[in-house]
């Protein structure tokens, strides 16, 4: 339950982070940021349609995709999120921080793209496009901020053709470009670990492990100091998918010893078929 708490307290801040992003740096510069939150912009700049619900209303078609592929806590938090960034999108004064747009693309960028990378390290994201930009990197081994980035700038580009407007467009591809890059800064879903796990709970461990889509292999052990066999089990999987591991082993077998690695590279099969 703690831990629960904490994740969900991340979330919550992480939300208020792009919020702020939005209503101080780039919403005053009428200014785009990408995907699901982009759309929602435009439809608030050139409507009378308010912002903040339409950030919610356009989040819950992927939020309910979300929710059979990537699973019910990722959905669960990312609910939370899309939630808390409403609330505190409709809560936060609109106002220019900054006078110069190109500053407030480059601050509103990393504002956003903070509250997005902490969200994604406590296992959820901030709905739109990083429900399909995590869908994808399941499928490929991509930084995910690179994938949010073309899919964002597809959409940037389109709205500045129709707009006219190619000082905001690229001036909003640049704050785009930043969210991505600090993005994966502070979640680099792309890189791979080996966890080395000698454990006690050899069965019950490999049945919550085998469930996910990375191999696992056993091997005998013994202890050079206690002369014990035990098992160690080793598996290759993703500072993405790290977190949940590690419950899992806290959870089954708190008393097991785990050794984390960064993987260099990877031949052969990585997911398992």
């Amino acid at each position: 339950m703690p831990k629960i708490i904490w994740h969900s307290l991340v979330i919550i801040l992480g939300a208020a982070a792009i919020a702020c992003g939005f209503n101080w740096f780039l919403v005053p510069h009428q200014l785009l940021s990408g995907g699901v939150s982009g759309i929602s912009m435009l439809l608030g700049y050139f409507t009378t349609l308010n912002l903040s619900i339409m950030y919610f209303v356009l989040n819950i078609p992927l939020l309910i995709a979300g929710w059979f592929i990537l699973g019910r806590r990722f959905i669960t938090l990312s609910i939370l999120s899309v939630a808390a960034t409403s609330w505190f999108i409709a809560l936060l004064p609109v106002f220019a921080v900054a006078t110069d747009p190109l500053l407030s693309s480059v601050f509103g960028g990393v504002l956003i793209g903070m509250g997005t990378g902490v969200s994604f390290r406590v296992g959820g994201s901030t709905g739109g496009l990083d429900i399909v930009g995590s869908i994808f990197t399941r499928k490929r081994d991509f930084p995910i901020g690179t994938v949010m980035a073309g899919m964002n700038g597809t959409i940037i580009m389109l709205a500045g053709y129709l707009s006219d407007n190619w000082n905001t467009a690229l001036a909003s591809m640049v704050s785009i470009y930043i969210t991505g890059k600090v993005l994966d800064l502070i979640h680099i879903s792309h890189v791979k670990v080996t966890l080395y796990i000698i454990t006690n709970e050899t069965e019950a461990m490999l049945k919550k492990l085998l469930v996910r889509p990375r191999g696992v292999t056993k091997i005998k052990t013994q202890g050079a100091y206690t002369d014990i066999e035990k098992d160690m089990l080793m598996t290759v999987t993703t500072r993405y998918e790290l977190v949940e591991i590690k419950r899992i082993i806290k959870d089954t077998d708190p008393n097991a010893f785990v050794n984390i690695v960064e993987t260099v590279g990877v031949m052969g099969s990585f997911r398992r078929s």
